[in-house]
């Protein structure tokens, strides 16, 4: 053999190792990406290493792993939906896993930590509450034409559901407890309504462009200001100024004429600290109910300034001018069988010369602004304060004089015959309208202020201690709105004017100021030790001061007129331990109890000035709760037991005395326990594959019977309650629910979702005290029949003239289920005698967003 050939296989072996050197001089990266202001990890984060197509997302703990990176100085890029893009050097060795720990990524938005604090955002492992969260990624590609609450309809022990299915007239009920008893908070700032609790979904219609992280906790909840939730708090955060100069436009289109155009613009932090961002949109379409027509003007802006280190000011302003048909009365079964467009038809509308007229409507603006000013005393205390305003004008339309409108006789293919009417109130032009369109409005003033100082103690303490002060003042009247072809109603509901010839615009019937003050506080005590152990303490108070002014049923010179204030105090404790047992596994629990003012109408349940109810009951709600989290980087599961007992509900009925005079008296004693289980898991099958779950199995139902109850006047009994209700199921929100994800990867760009809903154990609503003849005792309001429906979401990102672009697909209702979803009792307690609403069947909605 010569050297040449002995050499020449030597020769190419050393130019093959030296080729592949880079393959064998190999490492890893690995990792935590966190939200830098609550801990929580960020799943779903994208991982990129620079100038490479090398990448995976963050696991169920925030985690990732990078495999094959290549040894020397490299640099990673971490991003997520509303969150500063990060970039980072790590030194990668060969053979060995650089771990980078915890990576802390701040929010794109200014403010949002402070305002985090304030709206009392819980924290999973840390926080000892049952909590759901959804971020802005989740419900940018979800939302679609859906109602806001429904985006939440996958969530253990919520009941969504679009009522009557005008724009904005959705329904939440937690736990069983509607919106009375669910506190709603936008940026910390209750928006219950400050006389019945209710929420009008229709008035935040711009929430679905402008939210941040919207966050259900269940039960007692976190939240630190003097609100009385019974079922739990819904916490929404808004997206704040935007560190990032930037914007987006968005058009969308969906089923019965929906379309959709929205913008959005940023002018990011400049070098002098101000920003400033803004959005609108305009929604609109003939709504898949019949007669529900709808237009929607929705608008959010907020302003920033950082003046230092310690003062930072924030100035926001939400609202959406809107009006829409609504379907307001619930119709039996044999009513949509019998008309020929099904679970559309809708009894509230015709036609008035050729034109769509809404029998019943609603329209409304409610503008809110507020003025947050962060303050950073120094690094272990801050006080956080936000004055706000709102203005609320509008009101639902309806009839008024003789009801011709839900006539048989005045139906034509059953729409109203609008025609006949107009020519019947023409022929008695003379004598004003005989039937006539009118709305109620709620015209309302609502200040506030809301302030929470927290100092932070060496040993792992918070002391935290708040003002939750309110004046609000609503205008109630009846005005006249369509007269249908007469001149005037003729009306003589006015004391100070009993012949008032009313026109278009003009007041009748009722006319009437409620005024509420509300005078709250807070103290809380917080520990945690960092790592394994936190807890808090809490007590509240406050006081509901009720007043009303009623300038139709007084004479002006009336010293009764204005009643003066009726005070009731309330008050409540909670606590609450977490324990993270490991990096895995953490329980909780916590307790409470609080009571809570009765409502306006309790207090004024005759809607005048005579017959005052001042000893109205305040109700008394006693709750705990058990809960245990499990979570690895590839599965997290959550299981929580809850009791809550509901005692003294506020129930009034009216009585008269020996001598004819009308009084009301207080229904003691009309007690509700709602008990359940609920279980929420999501796994992670892979990179591109993960699976959501949740089954929810409540136990709602009312505790006793009243019997032979006294009604006692002066001493002396004058009449007795029954009422039989022990046992019965709760109505008005499915008991039981389950819900099913498949979330997959298709491609780097393509993802796709279906959910699927399960809902069973649901019974119509009713009055407890109705029941108060004997022979319904045990008698179960009718019980409607389960139903299950898919949805089914595509969204896809490309690029357009250099430009991120996101396209969203949305398909309700995918099997196209006919199913009821909200009744009202009958009087045979069955499906034939009950009164309902059908849901929506298929429905779709397709959008682009285009961000710049």
């Amino acid at each position: 053999m010569g050297f040449s050939n002995f050499y020449k296989p030597l020769f190419a072996l050393a130019f093959l190792a030296f080729a592949f050197t880079p393959a064998f001089s190999q490492g890893s990266i690995t990792g935590k990406v966190m939200d830098e202001d609550t801990s929580e990890p960020l799943i779903g984060a994208t991982i990129l290493v620079k100038g490479t197509t090398t990448g995976t997302i963050t696991d169920l703990d925030g985690s990732f792993t990078l495999q094959g990176i290549d040894a020397g100085t490299q640099a990673i890029i971490i991003s997520f939906i509303g969150y500063q893009e990060m970039e980072q050097e790590v030194d990668v060795r060969n053979g060995q896993t650089a771990n980078l720990g915890q990576i802390l990524v701040p929010s794109s938005s200014i403010g949002l930590a402070e305002v985090q604090v304030i709206s009392s955002v819980a924290v999973a492992r840390e926080t000892p509450v049952a909590v759901s969260t959804l971020k802005a990624e989740q419900i940018e590609s979800k939302i679609g034409s859906q109602e806001f609450p429904e985006i939440l309809k996958s969530t253990p022990g919520v009941y969504a559901t679009k009522s009557g299915g005008g724009f904005g007239d959705g329904r939440i009920n937690v736990r069983g407890f509607d919106s009375q008893n669910v506190a709603v908070l936008i940026n910390g700032v209750p928006v219950n309504d400050m006389e019945n609790g209710r929420v009008y979904w229709s008035n935040w219609a711009g929430l679905t462009d402008a939210t941040s992280i919207m966050q259900v906790q269940r039960g007692l909840g976190a939240a630190r200001v003097a609100v009385p939730s019974i079922g739990g708090t819904i916490n929404i955060i808004s997206k704040a100024s935007d560190m990032d100069k930037g914007g987006y436009v968005y058009a969308g289109a969906g089923n019965d004429a929906y379309s959709k155009i929205g913008f959005g613009i940023s002018s990011g932090l400049s070098d002098n600290g101000w920003a400033f961002s803004l959005s609108g949109a305009k929604t609109q379409g003939n709504g898949y109910v019949d007669g529900t027509e709808f237009l929607s003007y929705s608008y959010y802006a907020t302003i920033a300034k950082r003046f230092s280190s310690k003062h930072e000011v924030t100035l926001t302003a939400i609202g959406a001018k809107q009006e829409h048909g609504q379907r307001q009365d619930q119709s039996l079964l044999s009513e949509y069988e019998q008309s020929p467009r099904g679970i559309r038809y809708n009894p509230d509308w015709g036609y008035k010369n050729g034109q769509l007229t809404h029998i019943e409507d609603n329209f409304y603006h409610k503008p809110q602004i507020s003025l947050n000013h962060y303050w950073t005393i120094s690094p272990s205390a801050q006080l956080s304060t936000a004055v706000y305003a709102s203005y609320g004008t509008g009101g639902g339309g309806g009839t008024g004089g003789d009801n011709k409108f839900n006539n048989s006789d005045y139906r034509v293919d059953g729409l109203v015959d609008l025609d006949r009417i107009v020519r019947e109130n023409q022929a008695e032009y003379d004598f004003g309208a005989v039937s006539f369109l009118r709305a109620s409005r709620n015209d309302h003033k609502w200040y506030g202020m809301l302030s929470s100082f927290t100092k932070d103690f060496d040993n792992g303490l918070s002391l935290l201690a708040g003002l939750d002060l309110r004046y609000y003042k609503g205008e109630h009247f009846q005005e006249v709105t369509d007269l249908l072809g007469a001149a005037y109603y003729l009306d003589d509901n006015d004391i100070n004017n009993p012949i008032n010839a009313a026109k278009v615009g003009d007041k009748f019937n009722y006319y009437n100021d409620g005024i509420v003050n509300w005078t709250g506080g807070f103290l809380q005590l917080e520990y945690s030790d960092g790592e394994s152990f936190s807890g808090f303490v809490t007590v509240n108070a406050s006081n509901t001061g009720y007043d009303r002014i009623d300038y139709f049923n007084n004479l002006d010179s009336d010293p009764n007129q204005r009643v003066g204030t009726f005070n009731f105090f309330g008050y409540g404790a909670k606590g609450g331990l977490n324990y993270n047992l490991n990096e895995n596994h953490n329980i909780f629990a916590n307790i409470g109890y609080f009571e809570k003012a009765p409502g306006f109408d309790a207090v004024f349940p005759n809607f005048n000035n005579e017959n005052i109810n001042a000893d109205a009951e305040n109700q008394k709600i006693t709750s705990y709760e058990l809960g245990y989290g499990w979570r690895t980087a590839n599965f997290a599961a959550n299981i929580n037991v809850y009791r809550t007992l509901w005692a003294d509900r506020t129930f009034t009925d009216g009585f008269r005395g020996p001598d004819g005079e009308e009084f009301t008296a207080n229904i003691l004693g009309v007690n509700a326990l709602h008990q359940g289980v609920e279980l929420d898991a999501r796994w992670k099958l892979s990179r591109d594959f993960s699976v959501t779950g949740m089954l929810s199995i409540g136990d709602w139902t009312w505790e006793n019977d009243l019997e032979g109850v006294g009604i006692i006047l002066d001493g002396a009994q004058i009449d007795e309650v029954d009422v039989f209700i022990a046992g019965l199921h709760v109505g008005d929100a499915a008991q039981t629910t389950a819900a099913l994800g498949i979330n997959y990867q298709l491609m780097p760009d393509l993802r796709f979702n279906i959910d699927y809903n399960y809902y069973d154990r649901l019974y119509a609503n009713f009055d407890p005290t109705s029941r108060s003849d004997e022979s319904v005792r045990g008698v179960e309001a009718w019980q409607l029949p389960d139903f299950g429906i898919f949805d089914v979401n595509v969204t896809y990102d490309l690029t357009i003239a250099g430009m991120k672009a996101s396209l969203y697909g949305n398909v309700y209702n995918l099997a196209n289920e006919k199913y009821v979803m909200d009744a009202q009792d009958g009087s045979n307690h069955d499906a034939y005698t009950s009164r309902v609403y059908y849901g929506y069947g298929r429905t779709w909605n397709l959008g682009l967003k285009l961000r710049f």
